[in-house]
């Protein structure tokens, strides 16, 4: 029974790991405006086609030692990082809901959710298609499909409220749109309750960025959606705990 665990984590592992090297493609590509269908991954300093061998996930990077075929450019060691933390995503939400339809829905929003972080933090914004395909996937997460979108409702239209008053006291813009779709991800993922320890602890996870990032390059803008992702998977992980957690503090 145990091999057959071992297995079952060795395949789901593998799976999450291939998904993490579809990342790839979908967050070099989307922001691009580029197909991610076709054609096939080059090397983005020589134009050269990848061998397929090489598009292994993980070890593709280890065998060419981090440096294109071709022209020898180097491969940012992020590529293998996001595939090796996808397969790591994808045994942990395995472990927590099993292999069924659910196990499906969670880790397409967490593995979404994880492309959005990137991309915004190469471009302090994301894409709407990818965007809602998170929040739509957050639906489907449970078989309560209606309350699911009835909290993304509320929480998105909290998040909304808070922007625009936080950003007429500021003068600038507190909040992106792309945040208040990601706040509708956590709503229909985790509940209102549980959302809003999601929202606490990714704001209190940006807190210290947020201050280095004005000191060091004085700029006021900081990705607030790997934060918000970081803050959700955590309270999604530990939710009897933080459930616990809410109902001591407020009964």
């Amino acid at each position: 029974m145990e091999n057959m665990e071992l297995i079952n984590l060795l395949i789901v592992f593998l799976f999450g790991i291939c998904i993490g090297s579809f990342l790839n493609v979908v967050i070099y590509r989307i922001p691009r405006q580029k197909s991610i269908i076709s054609p096939p991954s080059s090397c983005p300093a020589c134009g050269k086609r990848i061998k397929p061998w090489y598009n292994i996930p993980i070890f593709g990077w280890l065998i060419l030692k981090g440096k294109c075929a071709e022209c020898g450019e180097k491969i940012s060691v992020r590529y293998p990082l996001i595939e090796t933390l996808s397969g790591i995503i994808a045994v942990i939400v395995y472990k927590k809901t099993g292999f069924n339809i659910f196990f499906i829905t969670n880790f397409g929003v967490f593995a979404t959710l994880l492309a959005l972080s990137m991309i915004d933090f190469d471009y302090k914004a994301v894409p709407d298609s990818l965007n809602l395909s998170a929040l739509t996937l957050a639906f489907f997460t449970n078989t309560n499909i209606i309350d699911n979108l009835i909290n993304a409702l509320i929480f998105m239209g909290g998040m909304s409220l808070i922007r625009y008053y936080v950003s007429y006291f500021i003068k600038r813009e507190a909040m992106g749109e792309g945040d208040i779709i990601v706040g509708g991800t956590m709503g229909a993922l985790l509940g209102i309750k549980l959302a809003l320890v999601a929202l606490f602890i990714g704001s209190a996870i940006a807190i210290i960025p947020s201050i280095y990032n004005r000191i060091k390059n004085n700029d006021v803008e900081l990705p607030f959606i790997p934060s918000l992702a970081l803050g959700t998977f955590t309270v999604w992980l530990f939710d009897d705990y933080f459930t616990t957690l809410w109902s001591n503090i407020y009964g």
